[in-house]
């Protein structure tokens, strides 16, 4: 405001030029002279007003915002493992205890590896059961880990024993009981002389490991495309010891899981002598799993960030 009153458009010392035209013109020379000697005076004036309120200001600032450095510090949280990664962590102990390689493979996967590598073509009916986000013809966000499987058998040679986890994306709505993304288990073995006997005895231990020495398992047929012959396995249930509860519908089981022999021509498209050598395969759900161990009864709340329900764990 300053600055204007005295250098402005219409400031005094303007003002005061604009007389100018009324004296001779030594009075001109000597009082323009005079003008600009006055206006480089204020102009100067103003920039160093300018500059020490300026300074004034930092150290305004600066004392505002002072840290004491001196104070004690405050300690910060500690973050705890997801549920669902405790798990899957769980399950690759004790698989990689047992001499397998956990292997992992890309969430963007093909169809071919996705489906038809796994005996399932194109129009095959048993894709329906998977509803798949696709971004074309040829790409897609993998359905179950059990791409993996192909892959590995493509990169290894048998004798196979591979474990591979990851996320899973199918287009389920998002309710207490189904997400369109979750976490998967899937395992492959692959030998000379494999047998459903070897693939019971296998889930047996691995189960009792997983919830418990008194757990009891059962095969029941089912079909899955890529394996043949092919079942759905149940455990006893945790929450009643296999008496009948509402948790198993007053069943004493509880589906976990499905598994089966791996079908030959799933075999052969990976190049492997269905001849000479055979091989199981299984696949599970994590969050189920978790949702089990921990007796949760949404699995949203696995994805909710609460820290009151993830500090539980």
């Amino acid at each position: 405001a300053v600055r204007v009153k005295f250098l402005g458009r219409k400031g005094l010392l303007t003002q005061y030029l604009r007389n100018l035209g009324q004296l001779s013109i030594e009075e001109k020379q000597l009082y323009g002279k005079r003008a600009n000697e006055i206006k480089d005076i204020l102009a100067s004036s103003f920039e160093e007003a300018q500059g020490a309120l300026a300074a004034l200001k930092r150290e305004d600032a600066l004392r505002r915002e002072a840290i004491d450095v001196t104070l004690p510090g405050r300690r910060s949280g500690y973050g705890r493992i997801h549920p669902v990664t405790q798990v899957l962590e769980e399950i690759c102990a004790i698989f990689s205890g047992i001499g397998f390689s956990i292997v992992d493979g890309p969430e963007i996967e093909k169809d071919y590896y996705n489906f038809e590598a796994l005996n399932m073509p194109r129009n095959h009916p048993a894709r329906d059961a998977q509803d798949t986000f696709y971004f074309d013809q040829t790409n897609l966000l993998r359905t179950h880990c059990s791409a993996v499987q192909v892959h590995s058998m493509e990169a290894m040679k048998p004798p196979i024993r591979a474990i591979s986890t990851g996320k899973v994306y199918r287009r389920d709505p998002f309710d207490a009981t189904h997400s369109p993304m979750f976490y998967q288990v899937d395992v492959i073995v692959v030998e000379e002389g494999i047998t459903m006997g070897d693939l019971k005895g296998m889930l047996d231990a691995f189960l009792k490991r997983l919830f418990g020495p008194g757990t009891l398992t059962r095969l029941r047929p089912g079909f899955f495309p890529f394996v043949e012959p092919g079942a759905e396995v149940d455990i006893s249930c945790i929450f009643c010891s296999g008496r009948g509860c509402a948790k198993c519908k007053q069943s004493g089981w509880i589906e976990i899981l499905g598994a089966g022999m791996v079908h030959p021509k799933v075999l052969r498209m990976s190049n492997i002598d269905d001849s000479r050598y055979s091989g199981f395969a299984w696949g599970m759900g994590i969050d189920r799993v978790a949702i089990l161990k921990y007796g949760v009864d949404d699995i949203r709340l696995f994805f909710d960030n609460d820290l009151r329900f993830l500090r539980q764990f």
